[in-house]
This record gives C-alpha cells, sequence and structure tokens, in this order.
C-alpha cells in the first residue's frame, strides 16, 4: 500500500476521526443523530476499532467596544465579562446535550461505545471549523446545513 505525499496512514488500531460541528440548531442535532445513526462505527475493539466523535462548538469572537458608549457613559468590564460568560454558558449547555444524545445512542444500541472528545473553539465559524478538521487530524466532517440549499452551502 503506498501513501501519497501529504497524506497519513491511518492506524489499524484507531477508527476514524469524524469531527460533527454543532451548535444551538436542530440542524446540528439532526447531523449529529445521522452520524451516529449511519456513519459512526462501533468496533469490536479487535477487528474494528470504534470511531472517534469530535463535537466542536465555535463560539462567536466576544465584541469589542469603545471606553465610552454612544451615550457617552463608560462601558464597564463586568457587561463585557457577562457577556463572555453567558457565551460560555451556552457553549456548556449545546456541548452538554451533544454529548447526552451520544451517551443515549451507544446505550439504546447496546454495542461498544464510540469515543467523544470536545472541542470548544472562539471565531469564525467557516475558518474555525475548517482549521480543527485540519489541526485536529478528522477524516471526515459532518454539519447540519441551517436549511441553506446546495448553492448557498
Amino acid at each position: 500500500q503506498s501513501i501519497h505525499e501529504g497524506e497519513e496512514e491511518m492506524d489499524p488500531a484507531e477508527g476514524r476521526r469524524i469531527l460533527v460541528a454543532v451548535d444551538e440548531g436542530d440542524e446540528s442535532v439532526h447531523a449529529l443523530r445521522w452520524c451516529l445513526t449511519n456513519f459512526a462505527t462501533r468496533g469490536d475493539g479487535e477487528l474494528a476499532p470504534p470511531d472517534t466523535i469530535l463535537l466542536l462548538y465555535v463560539r462567536p469572537t466576544p465584541p469589542t467596544y469603545s471606553v465610552l458608549d454612544a451615550s457617552g457613559y463608560l462601558f464597564v468590564n463586568e457587561a463585557t465579562a457577562a457577556i463572555d460568560g453567558y457565551s460560555r454558558a451556552v457553549a456548556d449547555a449545546v456541548v452538554d446535550k451533544a454529548q447526552k444524545l451520544c451517551a443515549l445512542h451507544s446505550k439504546e444500541n447496546g454495542e461498544v461505545k464510540v469515543k467523544v472528545d470536545v472541542k470548544v473553539a472562539v471565531g469564525d465559524a467557516r475558518s474555525v471549523i475548517c482549521d480543527m478538521v485540519d489541526k485536529l487530524g478528522a477524516d471526515v466532517l459532518v454539519m447540519g446545513s441551517h436549511g441553506y440549499g446546495f448553492f448557498k452551502r
């Protein structure tokens, strides 16, 4: 078996690394369910090692405000901290829901659990998702469409 330049040989002791982009929308839940039901392999530990699901949630970049707002009042650090705290709480809730969905699916099927790893990043979702596919060595990217058609995606 030859390996082309730039390609890595997959370790036979490990399954595929499947990155699933999750967010607050129903589309990402549907994409995760589809992945678990139709795509992710639950290995027997010997001949077919389990795949790893990499759940990725991308928090938006915190807003940048000037020291003075439009009314001339100082924008307090507590407000910025509150916005960041809310963003973290949303990320925790989305990731928790996705992890529970993975655990429930494994429990219902009575098979070896897929491995689940969670990553939360900050930035523009389009760029971060592409960067994380490379950085994490994902073999496959699964994500919802948000109802967009083929051309808009």
